[in-house]
């Protein structure tokens, strides 16, 4: 009725003349109009739904050329360093068997699950990284592959082997009994003597020194902490976890980084703010400077918890503990171990807040082989004078204070 209406009205309009001929036309147009309408949202829907399907369509082809562009890159990556007989390529048939299908996990962390597994012949006893989905792009199994896989020390982790099947890779290291550092040295119920413990600082200063002077390449670590200081029967130390290291020729005094790397609390300076001089292996110096003063302490740098509020901040107490700027504590320093007071001397030499007032890796070795006797205290690290803090180190300072650590 209403389309009747509708053409009348048009009819009246244009002025068409009133009869059968015209009457006929308009009453085809009047049926003829809503199956056209009806057509047209018929089209509409039909075009939305192809364009639907053509967005998922393209998200998919991306994603699955980029994932085939990073497997075809690590498989060419892996095929090179085969041909320098690196180390054993595992199927990942393999490695179902040597962890017996994934059976004793020994830890997991947000990009990984680390498993306990068995070689055989020979019954020996491996580590074996599952590497995560979410880290896609391959590029920490490149960097533990091409770094860890090249060198043979003992104070660094042996990489036994790998696999790489798709987006399925693996890392077989070999297995390290007495677990990570950061188990004794914030544990009240594990300890060491003051000589272990010197002994242990001494092999990591000396792996950490192998990766920036006994390659043809130099290694920078990035990420060196408690955590990634593995021990194994005899407590021999040995630096792990090289996910963040990068390959540099030995020349470089500078490296050019485009991303800050590492964990809060161990991270140099100069990795937040160029001001602070430029990344280079003294950036791992400065991470190990921070592990030590650590070990000395037998607890973590930033530490809201302890009893005096003067304490929270332990580099920043202990040098003011070994100078003496606070009477009641002038005693306290005399009943410090020997081997205490060398590391945290050591530890605060390499806390030094610009790069090049820091020692390298052989200087430290033979500070932390020399007596306390032959050791000058450095000047206070910038952080621990409030008076002298610019507006440029709050970032950091926060960052200090708020040590977290993935476990992995």
């Amino acid at each position: 009725m209403i389309d009747g209406v509708f053409w009348f009205c048009v009819s009246e309009q244009l002025r068409l003349p009133n009869n059968g001929a015209a009457a006929l036309v308009l009453r085809g147009l009047a049926m003829a109009f809503p199956i056209a309408m009806w057509i047209l949202k018929l089209v509409a829907v039909f075009c939305r739904f192809v364009l639907v399907l053509l967005a998922v369509f393209t998200f998919l082809a991306h994603k699955y050329w980029k994932t085939r562009i990073t497997v075809d890159a690590v498989e060419k990556f892996l095929q090179m360093q085969q041909m320098l007989g690196n180390p054993t390529r595992y199927a990942y048939t393999d490695i179902t068997a040597i962890t017996g299908h994934f059976r004793d996990r020994l830890g997991q962390g947000g990009y990984s699950s680390v498993y306990k597994g068995v070689l055989l012949p020979g019954d020996i006893h491996v580590a074996v990284k599952m590497l995560g989905n979410s880290n896609c792009n391959g590029e920490d199994f490149i960097s533990e592959v091409s770094t860890i896989g090249r060198i043979h020390h003992v104070n660094v982790v042996r990489l036994v082997g790998f696999c790489s099947e798709e987006m399925r890779r693996a890392l077989v290291y070999e297995y390290m009994p007495n677990g990570s550092l950061d188990k004794y040295i914030f544990s009240s119920e594990k300890s060491f003597s003051w000589d272990k413990l010197n002994e242990i600082a001494l092999g990591i200063a000396r792996g950490i020194n192998y990766l920036h002077q006994g390659c043809d390449m130099q290694i920078l670590h990035f990420d060196i902490k408690p955590h990634n200081i593995l021990l194994d029967n005899n407590f021999v130390p040995k630096v792990a976890d090289f996910g963040l290291a990068r390959l540099f020729p030995r020349d470089n005094s500078f490296v050019p980084l485009s991303a800050m790397r590492g964990t809060i609390g161990y991270i140099a300076p100069e990795m937040v703010s160029r001001s602070f001089g430029a990344i280079s292996s003294k950036s791992d110096v400065y991470s190990f400077g921070m592990l030590l003063l650590e070990m000395a302490g037998r607890r973590r740098n930033a530490d809201p918890n302890v009893a005096n509020s003067s304490q929270n901040y332990y580099p920043s107490w202990v040098y003011d503990r070994l100078i003496g700027q606070h009477v009641g504590e002038i005693s306290s320093v005399v009943d410090m171990h020997e081997l205490e007071k060398k590391l945290c001397i050591v530890g605060l030499w390499c806390i030094q807040m610009k790069s090049h007032d820091r020692p390298t890796m052989s200087e430290v070795i033979e500070m932390l082989e020399a007596g306390i006797d032959g050791l000058e205290m450095p000047s206070r690290p910038f952080f621990c004078d409030d008076e002298h803090i610019p507006d440029g180190g709050s970032y950091y300072l926060s960052s200090e204070l708020n040590d977290t650590e993935e476990d992995e």
